[in-house]
C-alpha cells in the first residue's frame, strides 16, 4: 500500500523498483484527486495503459481518522461519466431500480471487508456503514462502482455499468491480482 506521507522523490537503485511505481501511482493519484492522499491506498483497477482507474484505501487516514470509502474511482474520464449519471438523478433511479435485499446485503459485505482491513487490535473509532459509509440506500454511484470494478458484488455497480460499462469496458485492465474485492 502507498503512504501518502511517502509520495516523493524516486529512488535511484534498481532493487527500488517497486517503491518508484508506488510512488509513480502516488502522483497520479494526486493529481486525479487535485490533493494529497490523506492515507494509504493501494490501486487494485488500472486502465489498459496502466493508470489508476480504482484504489482502496486503508480503513483509517494517516491522522486515525476512519475512512468510510474503502474503494474509490479515481480514474478519468470515467469519474466525469459517473458524475454525470449522478447529476442526472442516476442515485434516485439507482435506488428505486435496485432490489432492496440485495443493496442491504452488498452493504455488509463491504462493511465486512473494511473492518477485516483494520489493524489488529485496534480499539479507536472505527469506520461505520456499508459502501460510502451509508448504511441503507444509495449515497454515492462512484463508491458503488469503484467497488464492482474492483471485483465486488455490488447491485448498484452492475446497475451503473449497464449505464456507462460500454465506454468503460475497453478501457480497463483487470483487477490487480489478489485485490480483496476480487470474487466477492
Amino acid at each position: 500500500m502507498t503512504d501518502a506521507a511517502d509520495i516523493g522523490a524516486g529512488a535511484s537503485d534498481a532493487a527500488d523498483f517497486g517503491a518508484d511505481a508506488e510512488r509513480s501511482d502516488a502522483a497520479d493519484v494526486e493529481r486525479l484527486l487535485g490533493r494529497r492522499p490523506q492515507g494509504a491506498f493501494e490501486v487494485v483497477v488500472r486502465h489498459i495503459d496502466g493508470s489508476p482507474l480504482v484504489i482502496r484505501n486503508a480503513p483509517l487516514l494517516d491522522d486515525g481518522t476512519p475512512m468510510p470509502t474503502l474503494y474509490w474511482l479515481v480514474g478519468e474520464p470515467e469519474r466525469t461519466w459517473v458524475s454525470r449519471l449522478e447529476s442526472e438523478g442516476g442515485v434516485d433511479r439507482a435506488e428505486a431500480d435496485v432490489d432492496a435485499g440485495e443493496l442491504t446485503e452488498a452493504h455488509a459485505r463491504y462493511a465486512a471487508e473494511r473492518e477485516a482491513a483494520l489493524p489488529a487490535g485496534h480499539v479507536g473509532p472505527r469506520p461505520f456503514g456499508g459502501v460510502a459509509g451509508t448504511r441503507q440506500g444509495v449515497k454515492c454511484l462512484h463508491a458503488h462502482y469503484a467497488w464492482f470494478l474492483a471485483g465486488g458484488d455490488d447491485p448498484v455497480g452492475r446497475w451503473v455499468d449497464a449505464r456507462v460499462g460500454p465506454r468503460v469496458s475497453p478501457r480497463v485492465g483487470r483487477p490487480e491480482s489478489g485485490s480483496p474485492g476480487a470474487g466477492q
